[in-house]
């Protein structure tokens, strides 16, 4: 194979304007085009390909979080109760998606009185056990008091329904009317 001529007197047109330049005088850009030197341009740094690693995501040493979330108060639909049959102490409580489950202890606020059940046995302090229906509703039983008409809608506006976490399955009852101080012990006990 030949070699190739020095070229020091040699031309050359530029590939990108067309004007004839000194051979010597000309520069290769990165895209391989041949041009004058007021011509030349760097390539720009976004063209650049740069190798992009993945996002470190776990963590050392990690510690989850161990808390659970606490319980909040729903608030449910205008007039959520329906009472059963007439003489009859059971509840109905429309709520949509409740996700609550049989056992479950619930407390209800902000009740108004209807057929024949009083604010203060709706809004009972300990709650209600529930027994779940589907998805929407569930269902308890009121003590000492029952529905005067029977298949009535009631409970107010503003009512609003919390789950009470408990430790064992049914709800632990307190009868203010049967408790004893222990001295020695310093508790108070249920007769």
């Amino acid at each position: 194979m030949g070699k190739f001529a020095v070229g020091k007197d040699a031309y050359g047109i530029s590939d990108r304007s067309g004007f004839r330049y000194r051979l010597r005088d000309m520069r290769q850009e990165w895209n391989g085009l041949l041009v004058g030197k007021d011509e030349w341009e760097q390539k720009h740094p976004q063209l650049e390909v740069f190798r992009h690693l993945p996002d470190p995501e776990a963590l050392r040493n990690p510690r989850p979080d161990s808390r659970t979330e606490p319980e909040v108060q729903v608030l449910l639909l205008m007039n959520p109760f329906r009472s059963s049959s007439a003489g009859s102490s059971v509840i109905t409580v429309f709520e949509p998606s409740h996700g609550r489950s049989t056992f479950n202890v619930v407390v209800f606020r902000k009740t108004q009185a209807f057929d024949g059940f009083t604010k203060t046995v709706l809004e009972k302090a300990a709650g209600y056990t529930i027994t779940a229906i589907d998805a929407n509703s569930y269902k308890f039983t009121v003590t000492g008091e029952t529905a005067k008409i029977g298949s009535q809608q009631g409970g107010g506006e503003n009512v609003t329904a919390e789950k009470i976490a408990t430790s064992g399955a049914t709800a632990p009852t307190f009868d203010e009317t049967s408790v004893t101080l222990d001295a020695t012990n310093k508790t108070f006990d249920e007769a």
